[in-house]
């Protein structure tokens, strides 16, 4: 079922960060396809914008690091569309690094893309939606990091775990002007896979997920719908799952390859 086409986003305003490519993309073409206005930001202009049904979304070049810059990117999107319904902060990443080595300069821009960032983002959106008759929705994109970390990503994990509580604190604070929820991504098949799970484009890594298949970027982005969507009125400081079950236990992966 295509939920871009069940559910109707139209007149309604959306922000996607990072949202030129991936995940961000899908996440944008799938608001496109259901009627909303979408902004996507990232620092450096694609090639085209994320588009869907003959419609394309705006961009904005942007560093959200810096709390001026996620104030402008919303400030400009609230201005162009004349209002902001939806912020999906899902900008961040990060390269495997070893914790006892690592730069300390390494951690602090790893911990400013995935946590301040969303959180500066996040502030200047609800200083425009409590003032909307239909308030708003902000949707953080967290890991499966957050609930299980991986050898090399320690300062990511904690940024997302940071990510986590903040999506939280900020559902109380907020509501019920604005709904604030979370969703914890799990492995997701998107242009660079084989630098991430291999070169048999994630075949052998898929076997480690309870339901046998990598995430595609259109799984995410039907969750963010459902979120932003008024069929979940009363979701707020939620979340919610996309990981296809988590990661089999490495014992009974072990055992499974020995049976």
């Amino acid at each position: 079922m295509d939920l871009s086409h069940a559910m109707d986003f139209t007149g309604r305003a959306v922000l996607v960060t990072g949202g030129t490519r991936g995940l961000g993309a899908a996440t944008a073409r799938a608001f496109l396809a259901a009627g909303a206005d979408v902004m996507v930001c990232g620092r450096g202009s694609p090639a085209a914008p994320p588009s869907a049904d003959g419609r394309s979304a705006a961009f904005r070049a942007a560093d959200l690091r810096d709390p001026a810059a996620a104030a402008a990117l919303v400030a400009a999107t609230a201005e162009r569309f004349g209002r902001l319904d939806v912020l999906v902060n899902n900008a961040g990443g990060s390269p495997d690094a070893d914790a006892a080595t690592v730069s300390p300069r390494f951690v602090e821009k790893v911990v400013a893309l995935n946590l301040l960032a969303p959180f500066f983002t996040a502030q200047a959106a609800y200083r425009v939606m409590r003032e909307q008759p239909d308030g708003g929705s902000v949707i953080n994109i967290g890991s499966i990091s957050a609930h299980s970390p991986q050898p090399g990503t320690a300062a990511y994990s904690a940024a997302k775990a940071g990510l986590l509580g903040l999506t939280r604190a900020l559902a109380l604070e907020w509501a019920p002007r604005v709904r604030v929820n979370h969703i914890t991504v799990g492995l997701v098949r998107t242009e660079n896979a084989a630098a991430l799970y291999g070169d048999d484009d994630g075949a052998a890594v898929a076997g480690i997920v309870p339901l046998g298949r990598l995430a595609e970027p259109d799984d995410v982005a039907r969750a963010c719908l459902w979120l932003a969507d008024g069929h979940s009125s009363y979701v707020n400081g939620a979340d919610l799952a996309v990981h296809g079950g988590g990661e089999i236990p490495a014992r009974h992966v072990v055992r499974r390859n020995y049976l």
